[in-house]
């Protein structure tokens, strides 16, 4: 093989793909009646499928992937994801302590590693919705002497397993998977700052602290995508960013592109102008709950090509989203409230979205959110029958 076309510095030849990688490849160029790409958003109903007996032992699809791949009828991975720059809050180093700071009746408010003070059942850290009290950075000072440090590119410790993550990418883009950096996007880092209703008054009243905080995002996200791509060309650029609610964006377009939009396109000129593989096309992913069709044509701007997880509650229809957005790549948009109501109803729901989506491209069925504990497993593996039928 010539190493120019090794996947590294040059797009590996598809005849020595993983079959996996090449049937997502297919997704990500839109290729019409392509089989469709079988994997899942998430689960929050593995424990009552345990509880029942339908699953053997505490089984997560991160974990114990050989046994949910084989239930469940799933693909092989076909990307690898890269890490280092947090996903749905900063990514810190050091992290604040995990402390208890106050002790109540039912509930703990916890310090958690992000500076926030959360409300949590005794005992229990997961499988509920946390309720955030207080976040670290209340002004410029608190800021500077409570986080800005903890985001350094220069500390060392944030390399500490570089190379050995490095030569696991390596391996994977010789495969030719996907290689995907995460990223958590503008607005969630800024919210896990500050606060979801603190940061709307911020933007307004000190926006040189939000400036200041994305600079910030920016040197590091920068410094650790550069040192990854002194190894791997990045695919894909996937930014957490949930910056809708379930009538629209939560900040104005305008607001968009004064505070974030700057940063985003600074990076991404960044990341282009350092590819190992200079002709490998960067895709940029968002994923946002809510309502996300009121921000399609804004995130284009800045080259957004991937979309997810449309939640159908919030009014996302991912036919009718796929018809005005032909270019666009989407996954999700399954809704889990349909999953947990009768097989007739995901019949109805899956028959609806399928024909177009599939002959369309470029879409990967998920539930428009982690799958509910309120979906039984027998519907489950009936949604699961289904998808594999429209696979062939």
């Amino acid at each position: 093989m010539n190493s120019r076309n090794d996947g590294i510095c040059g797009m590996l030849p598809r005849e020595k793909m993983y079959e996996s990688a090449k049937k997502l490849r297919d997704v990500y160029a839109i290729k019409p009646n392509a089989p469709i790409f079988q994997r899942e958003f998430g689960f929050y109903s593995m424990d009552r499928w345990v509880s029942e007996g339908h699953i053997i032992g505490e089984h997560s699809p991160w974990i114990y992937d050989d046994y949910i791949r084989n239930l469940f009828g799933f693909d092989e991975y076909g990307h690898h994801e890269l890490f280092g720059l947090g996903w749905e809050a900063a990514e810190f180093s050091p992290k604040f302590n995990e402390i208890i700071v106050e002790e109540r009746e039912r509930h703990e408010v916890v310090q958690d590693i992000y500076g926030r003070h959360v409300l949590f059942f005794k005992g229990r850290r997961t499988g509920f919705m946390p309720e955030y009290i207080d976040h670290p950075v209340k002004d410029m000072k608190s800021w500077e002497e409570k986080c800005k440090w903890r985001l350094d590119p220069k500390n060392p410790e944030r390399y500490t397993h570089l190379a050995q993550d490095m030569e696991a990418a390596k391996e994977k883009a010789r495969q030719g998977l996907i290689i995907t950096q995460r990223c958590v996007g503008g607005y969630m880092y800024l919210r896990s700052l500050i606060g979801p209703e603190e940061l709307f008054y911020k933007f307004y009243d000190e926006p040189e602290l939000i400036h200041d905080c994305m600079k910030t995002w920016l040197e590091l996200a920068d410094a650790v995508t550069a040192k990854h791509q002194e190894f791997v060309t990045i695919d894909e650029l996937f930014f957490g960013e949930d910056i809708c609610y379930n009538q629209g964006s939560l900040i104005s377009p305008d607001m968009i592109r004064e505070f974030l939009f700057p940063y985003y396109q600074q990076l991404i000129k960044n990341i282009k102008s350092r590819q190992l593989d200079k002709n490998r096309h960067l895709h940029l992913n968002i994923d946002t709950d809510g309502h996300a069709g009121s921000v399609i044509n804004l995130y284009k701007e800045i080259g957004m090509n991937i979309m997810d997880p449309f939640e159908v509650a919030s009014g996302c229809d991912v036919v009718e989203i796929a018809k005005e957005h032909p270019d666009l790549i989407m996954f999700g948009g399954i809704d889990k409230r349909i999953l947990a109501k009768d097989k007739e109803a995901i019949d109805r729901h899956l028959d609806y979205i399928m024909p177009f989506m599939k002959k369309r491209g470029g879409y990967i069925p998920t539930c428009d959110h982690g799958v509910p504990a309120e979906v039984s497993f027998e519907n489950y593996m009936h949604f699961r029958k289904r998808l594999l039928e429209y696979s062939k």
